[in-house]
């Protein structure tokens, strides 16, 4: 059987959508108790083996463009590629190109068949691609995506003109329309006025909402020292932070009745009450 797609793109680079989409992958993982991919797609700015602590990965995306190239990558290679360790659990990591030189070199059927190999090996694979999409990886994860996410911030810059020209105006000509993409809203907890609200953003880009997310400040703290994996482990409310993403995609997903049952018995409670008056 298949496993799920879900994209995640920035509104603009540098807002913490690579954030929002491993603490979303690292949390379905450990409710669920299912194998779930992250791959990273950002082609010029792979940065997530840094923020686990990972100087030279083994395996990385542009190890296996080979493979990708000759059509031999499967989803049993992929699975073996991809990094785990004991604090992420059921979370398999692919890493990103390190060739940022080699980026254009990519091309769709290399993103089409990386897809592929991802949705045999997991039940759900989460993509995360780059705020631009002239490259293979966004539109080719954003197209072939059955949940496409699109991270943003209450700033009017960074909302306003990229969403146009990118997930409007390139995003259309693929045959995805703005109202196909679910706006994730971070709010920043530095702001000391206030910023758009979800209505207003919405209106001005056409995108249909999804959730609000308020990251704790500590983990921004976490990324420079390559410690990502261990805070999130840590305690229970650093990953609970992104619940706010996990539940509703969970409930997408309708995998609700299949969280760990050894996992709060409240929370299954409560995701399930909350289907049914949906």
């Amino acid at each position: 059987m298949s496993g799920r797609l879900a994209a995640f793109a920035g509104s603009t680079p540098n807002i913490g959508t690579s954030l929002t989409a491993f603490g979303t992958a690292y949390r379905i993982a450990a409710l669920t108790g299912r194998k779930v991919g992250y791959l990273c797609l950002n082609l010029k700015s792979a940065k997530t083996h840094l923020y686990l602590g990972v100087d030279k990965p083994d395996v990385t995306l542009d190890g296996v463009r080979p493979e990708l190239r000759a059509g031999t990558l499967t989803g049993d290679k992929l699975q073996q590629y991809a990094f785990r360790s004991p604090r992420l659990g059921g979370l398999h990591v692919m890493f990103g190109n390190m060739a940022r030189e080699q980026a254009e070199y990519y091309e769709p059927e290399d993103m089409q068949r990386l897809l592929a190999a991802s949705r045999e090996a997991f039940d759900l694979t989460i993509a995360d691609v780059s705020a631009y999409w002239d490259n293979a990886a966004t539109v080719c994860a954003m197209r072939e995506a059955d949940e496409r996410f699109l991270v943003t911030t209450d700033s009017l810059s960074h909302f306003q003109e990229d969403i146009h020209r990118w997930t409007g105006q390139v995003g259309s000509q693929f045959g995805m329309l703005p109202e196909q993409f679910q706006l994730v809203l971070l709010h920043s907890n530095h702001r000391t006025t206030g910023g758009f609200r979800m209505k207003e953003i919405r209106k001005e880009t056409g995108c249909t909402e999804f959730t609000e997310l308020r990251l704790l400040e500590s983990v921004h703290l976490q990324l420079d020292s390559g410690r990502l994996d261990e805070w999130l482990a840590a305690e229970e409310r650093n990953a609970a932070a992104f619940d706010a993403v996990a539940n509703p995609l969970l409930n997408r997903l309708n995998w609700v009745q299949r969280l760990q049952k050894s996992d709060r018995p409240w929370l299954r409670r409560l995701m399930v009450h909350r289907r049914r008056n949906r």
